[in-house]
């Protein structure tokens, strides 16, 4: 049985499994030690005994490193490396790992590469990293065997690192959001049109066009679905707001029956992601669904589904939109938007990683 060691830039869980977790524990005849994340500096999951998720896949959580330390502290820079090598290829020898297919995600992962035993490199970029230094990403590229991409962006700007280089959008996890599973009301006796979105509330969510369209239209609901991190710019005016929902975090298995409750549903930017194409699986979770959606999109930015989803550049065009979208006719669209997501599902996504990396030797 192929053996792959997995570095993910994400934690573990069964309540909301990411990209990473997604596509590697769907390929098929493998054996994975899947690393996570220390969660905070006093993590000590570390010396715990790795947990058997599923009968292919262990997880381990990696020791916690005061990251970022400045490439410029070479002592310190390398020794908190070497610890981190050093935990992964203790665990990999005691589980018999030999010369595995090593799955990064993350271009400070460059570092482990001279630190770690492996076969082959994969390197599975789904987020534009500019923030760090750039020689980090383009050596792992040039590394890797393989190089997946989350958008046609980030494909084109690893390009020149690799020769193979392949598209692989997010996906979803098609069953939980059927049409056909009956839903229950989580918002009973709300009259009106309800706008919803849901994901996590960060500092940088601009959400500009909810206010503006929240004051405007007192007689729309806007729901703010999710778990806040950090303290938004606008969050504390639309709290003020009778006419804004903010019901906090709520378990991935609910949020179907909120999206569905929605009449229109709204996709919003981050403030520090002028360039970003990448789909989110939050979009791809609107489009199965099948409800009306706007998308506020970048002056720039190129309409991605533009016969599903209406887009928008300013609050004042957000607002003109949601009213059009209220007046689309009843399944107008609705299975086009249903066959988008279809096309994305988890399962289909992982059978093109499969395919490719069996023709490229790797598995």
């Amino acid at each position: 049985m192929k053996q792959i060691l997995c570095l993910s830039s994400e934690p573990w869980s069964s309540r909301l499994p990411g990209r990473t977790q997604q596509l590697v524990s769907r390929l098929r005849d493998v054996q994975i030690l899947y690393f996570s994340p220390a969660q905070s500096p006093r993590d000590k999951s570390f010396r715990k005994k790795g947990r058997k998720v599923r009968p292919n896949v262990t997880v381990h959580t990696l020791p916690p490193v005061l990251f970022p330390i400045p490439e410029r502290r070479r002592l310190l820079f390398r020794l908190a490396w070497n610890k981190v090598g050093r935990y992964i290829q203790d665990t990999a020898s005691r589980r018999r790992f030999t010369q595995p297919l090593l799955w990064t995600t993350h271009p400070r992962q460059i570092h482990l590469l001279d630190r770690l035993e492996y076969g082959s490199l994969v390197y599975d970029c789904d987020r534009d990293w500019s923030n760090l230094p750039p020689h980090w990403e383009d050596c792992l590229a040039q590394a890797a065997d393989v190089v997946f991409a989350a958008s046609p962006f980030l494909a084109d700007r690893l390009s020149p690192c690799s020769a193979n280089v392949a598209l692989v959008p997010n996906g979803i996890n098609l069953p939980l959001f059927s049409p056909d599973v009956p839903r229950t009301d989580p918002m009973p006796g709300t009259a009106g049109p309800i706008l919803g979105w849901a994901g996590t509330i960060r500092p940088d969510l601009d959400l500009s066009p909810v206010l503006y369209a929240a004051q405007v239209r007192p007689d729309w609901t806007f729901l703010l679905l999710g778990q806040r991190e950090g303290d938004n710019p606008f969050l504390s005016r639309l709290a003020r707001l009778p006419n804004v929902y903010l019901p906090g975090p709520r378990p991935m298995a609910e949020v179907p029956d909120w999206l569905y409750r929605c009449h229109v549903l709204i996709d919003l930017l981050y403030a520090d992601r002028p360039c970003d194409d990448v789909v989110s699986p939050r979009l791809y979770e609107y489009l199965a669904t099948g409800k009306p959606i706007v998308s506020m999109l970048w002056p720039d930015q190129v309409e991605q589904f533009p016969d599903v989803v209406y887009a928008a550049y300013s609050p004042e065009e957000f607002l003109t939109l949601c009213g059009h979208a209220m007046e689309e006719a009843p399944r107008f669209v609705s299975q086009r938007r249903r066959d988008w997501a279809a096309r994305a599902a988890w399962p289909l996504r992982a059978g093109e990683v499969g395919r490719i990396l069996t023709t490229a030797g790797l598995l």
